[in-house]
């Protein structure tokens, strides 16, 4: 967390050339000896913003290791290639663990230049217990239901009532799903992508993945580095700190970001009225915070809720014209409607949500141990927390369910992987949901890989959002296997500057209410979600 952007300055993407990927398909589909024949049959399933979106399913085994056992459900979605030139399935997950991919397959199509989208079937999927995969996971429902005990536990009755939470969502998926949790891990749904590619009728697979996707693609990659033809991640999970480590990691970074916030807040004085000086924002933000423990606001929103509805900022920084307003509208003029609106925007839960949740918490204590001593996450969350309390004890009751889980933790995978054809990978230097270092990290564990760096960026999911270098550097990669190489070698392969900060909505009440922002960035990052 300590090693921050100033090291990429001495790269420039002047200097780097480009070297062509390992041959291991051509132009016009997969080499080598036939693929496996297709086995899915596709209808049509498309909506208002993807008409060309087409859904399947796929039966996998629950258990890879008996594989003629019992079997569930993947749901996939495509948008089938139109040119002749066929580049082979082009699999994308938009992370999580528990995001739906079936969207995500029109997005990227759609994004993507219409001539190389044409080339690909673009592939979207709900990973096991996701969604429309059967069965899907909703261990209990109404576990956000506000307004929830405050987060921070300065009281005992706070961490009992906290802990109380956490260990009744544990119990609640044990005694649902107890045959299935075992299961419910990245590898597990790594082997049922090759699955996947069987169906497709590929011999290889091409694979796009933001945050937890790119941990998903890499441990494909890992088990199957033979089925990998091109491999694109965004925003990088830094595999040596699944996930106890990387949860504490986060938290220093979301608590940066959150300064970020009130120090642009705060540049914006004349229009929020909040002050110019970013300290005293941010501690007016922990004002607001104080007063919504004593009265929440519209008995909807209390601290807990107040974080989770300011952490998508940390995400995107497009949100915070929309947190401003809410922001100064209960500071200046003690109108809570703005702020009870954002929070129904950005944090409310909705019916899929206790899905998402349920594979979150299942996939991520199942993959790697985790404590099962609650005072060693009291005292580390503590310390953490003294240094950065925006959202270290939210973070900590997200993930406590795997203090209490109901299986045991496998020990998480290598990723180290010397088989691959050039890989590409995107990271910001200041992404708080997976900060830089997992980029660093990745980029020492694939051979052959290019990290491209989006310097003094701080979204998470970072290509195919507006960034005209970043894109390009994805889509010569898709089109060609092309990544870029820095001369002489070194950390960072290609720089790319950041897209400026937003401005604010406008002031006038009628233009505001009329402004939605249908940005790539916002579309992605409505697909993205959070947590994730």
């Amino acid at each position: 967390m300590k090693k921050r952007a100033g090291i990429l300055f001495a790269v420039s993407a002047t200097v780097a050339t480009m070297i062509t990927a390992v041959p291991s398909a051509g132009a016009t589909g997969q080499a080598g000896s036939p693929a496996p024949r297709a086995a899915l049959k596709w209808t049509g399933c498309a909506t208002t913003k993807y008409p060309k979106l087409e859904c399947s399913s796929v039966e996998v085994p629950l258990d890879h290791t008996d594989p003629g056992g019992r079997k569930i459900t993947l749901a996939v979605s495509r948008v089938k290639h139109t040119a002749k030139t066929f580049q082979g399935p082009l699999l994308v997950n938009p992370g999580g663990p528990g995001g739906s991919g079936l969207s995500m397959a029109g997005f990227v199509s759609s994004t993507l230049p219409k001539k190389l989208a044409a080339q690909y079937d673009v592939v979207g999927f709900d990973p096991r217990g996701v969604g429309k995969s059967k069965p899907a996971l909703n261990c209990r429902p109404g576990h956000f239901s506000p307004v929830r005990p405050d987060s921070v536990p300065s009281t005992e009755k706070d961490e009992r009532a906290n802990l109380a939470r956490a260990k009744a969502f544990a119990d609640a998926c044990g005694k649902k799903y107890g045959d299935l949790l075992p299961h419910i891990d990245t590898v597990s749904a790594a082997q049922d992508l090759d699955v996947v590619r069987r169906a497709l009728g590929a011999k290889q697979i091409n694979y796009f993945g933001y945050s937890y996707g790119t941990y998903l693609g890499a441990v494909y990659a890992k088990l199957f580095p033979e089925r990998v033809r091109r491999l694109a991640l965004d925003s990088i999970v830094d595999p040596t700190g699944v996930w106890y480590d990387a949860n504490l990691a986060q938290d220093y970074a979301f608590d940066t970001r959150h300064k970020a916030f009130a120090a642009w807040v705060a540049k914006h004085h004349t229009r929020y009225r909040l002050g110019s000086d970013p300290a005293k924002v941010e501690a007016k933000w922990y004002a607001m915070r104080a007063a919504v423990k004593k009265s929440p606001a519209g008995k909807k929103v209390g601290p807990a809720e107040l974080e989770d509805t300011f952490l998508p900022g940390g995400y995107f920084n497009g949100y915070w014209p929309y947190l401003a307003e809410a922001f100064a509208s209960y500071v200046n003029d003690k109108d809570s409607g703005p702020l009870v609106k954002a929070f129904e925007n950005f944090a409310a839960v909705d019916a899929g949500a206790g899905n998402g949740y349920s594979v979150y918490t299942a996939v991520e204590c199942r993959d790697a141990p985790w404590p099962r001593d609650w005072h060693t996450w009291r005292q580390d969350n503590w310390k953490v927390h003294a240094k950065a309390p925006f959202s270290t004890w939210n973070n900590a009751w997200y993930n406590a369910p795997c203090a209490f889980w109901p299986t045991d933790s496998s020990e998480a995978p290598s990723v180290r992987n010397r088989e691959l054809p050039p890989t590409l990978l995107l990271q910001a230097t200041d992404d708080a949901a997976t900060p830089y270092e997992g980029g660093v990290t990745v980029h020492r564990e694939l051979r052959g890989s290019s990290l491209v760096v989006e310097q003094g960026g701080a979204n998470h999911g970072i290509a195919l959002s507006g960034n005209a270098c970043l894109d390009r550097y994805l889509t010569d990669y898709l089109a060609t296997g092309k990544v870029p190489r820095a001369s002489g070698g070194g950390e960072v392969d290609a720089v790319c500057k950041a897209l400026p900060d937003p401005k604010p909505l406008p002031a006038d009440a009628k233009a505001r209410a009329a402004k939605q922002d249908t940005s790539k960035g916002s579309t992605l990052h409505g697909l993205i979600g959070f947590r994730g």
